[in-house]
């Protein structure tokens, strides 16, 4: 039993260093469930580890992955450095695709194995740099998305990852205290005095608590829109993991709503959950029809009138362009402000002359490119600004 021990501790900690969260609390529970469970079952082996080790169903798949490869193959090492090599498929088209995770185990399985022993310094080499007018960086931050290289698309998806986006703090109802003169806490106060004997010295007041603003994520994901959504969907993804509430829904030619997948926190698997689940992608659109459908079912439970509501499309409606309008007017007014992120705007001689985009531009705060990374960091300092929207 001591040896089985270390075991199940050694195995939260590759657990723990593939990104799942296992405590030293979980495997104290897990040692005790195997005394009662027993280890004459491997199913209740199992089902006893990962009962105790966790307690997301997203993360079943890295532990079903990790439990394979710990508790059952006896070529564990040899296993471990296949997956970190680069891989070379076979031309088998019926093969299945790799697990997403598998990398990412294969590198905590290593993560205690003895380091390397230093490789040579390469010799010095006296390189001439050809681009004098704007970095790599720079490049990457203003080359288009839908003509990215997977280079430049990989590059990108870290640059994301590394994004610290700040939201605009609002007022609401609840409330704190506060040094300044404001709205009076006279329980407070007369707490106070009661400590003082009842000599009023210093009156205590209240102010109202700021918390950042709910955000609403609207994603066109039809076929005109289908990259810039993709990369789009890791920035929502990006947002997710700050300290605000993210609602985020797809639509081409219906509504999803992706929430739910997009809390993983692999945000390439996330983002192939949202791509697997809607049925839709990279087809048509129906813009005023979703906004109808988001309207009816979802308006009142999402935005509560303090939500800032992100609408990624291209605006180009073939519908009845009444209906769009009817249903753009209702989304404003239920939010409290309505920014439309548009790849179209990346051409200098952009004019709305299409009958969708005229028709949705009245009822937006901000009208906003949405095609590679400087407009992305520019879309975050628009929702850190708590200055009073304008109209674009």
């Amino acid at each position: 039993m001591h040896r089985l021990a270390e075991n199940v501790m050694h195995f939260g900690r590759v657990l723990r260093q593939a990104g799942v969260p296992v405590g030293t609390d979980r495997i104290q529970l897990a040692l005790q469930a195997l005394q009662v469970a027993g280890l004459e079952s491997r199913v209740d082996f199992r089902a006893a580890l990962a009962a105790c080790l966790l307690d997301r169903h997203e993360h079943r798949a890295m532990f079903d992955q990790a439990f394979d490869l710990y508790w059952r193959d006896p070529d564990l090492a040899g296993r471990m450095m296949q997956m970190l090599l680069p891989q070379v498929r076979a031309n088998n088209a019926n093969a299945p695709p790799p697990p997403p995770e598998n990398r990412r185990l294969g590198e905590a399985f290593s993560a205690n194995a003895p380091p390397r022993p230093p490789q040579p310094e390469p010799p010095e080499e006296v390189q001439v740099e050809a681009t004098l007018t704007f970095s790599e960086r720079e490049l990457l931050q203003r080359a288009d998305f839908d003509t990215m290289s997977p280079d430049e698309w990989l590059q990108a998806k870290r640059a994301l990852r590394r994004m610290k986006p700040l939201f605009e703090p609002v007022a609401t109802r609840r409330t704190r205290p506060a040094a300044r003169p404001g709205r009076a806490d006279w329980r407070a106060t007369l707490q106070a005095m009661a400590r003082q004997g009842g000599d009023l010295l210093q009156p205590r007041w209240r102010a109202p608590r700021a918390r950042p603003a709910p955000l609403v994520v609207l994603a066109d994901i039809s076929g005109s829109m289908s990259r810039y959504s993709r990369m789009l969907l890791h920035f929502t993804h990006t947002l997710a993991r700050a300290d605000v509430r993210v609602e985020s829904f797809v639509f081409g030619t219906r509504l999803t709503r992706t929430t739910h997948l997009l809390r993983q926190r692999d945000p390439d698997l996330a983002v192939a959950q949202v791509v697997r689940a809607v049925q839709d992608w990279s087809g048509g659109t129906r813009i005023s029809a979703c906004l109808h459908q988001f309207n009816q079912q979802w308006a009142r439970r999402t935005l509560s009138g303090r939500a800032t509501v992100l609408l990624v499309t291209d605006g180009l409606e073939h519908g009845h362009t009444e209906a769009l309008r009817f249903e753009m007017e209702r989304l404003h007014k239920s939010c409290r402000r309505l920014v439309w992120l548009n790849p179209l705007l990346r051409w200098q001689g952009f004019e709305p002359k299409a009958a969708g985009i005229r028709t949705m531009l009245p009822h937006v705060d901000r009208f906003v490119p949405a095609h590679n990374l400087d407009s992305l960091e520019q879309l975050t300092r628009l929702l850190a600004d708590d200055t009073p929207a304008g109209r674009h």
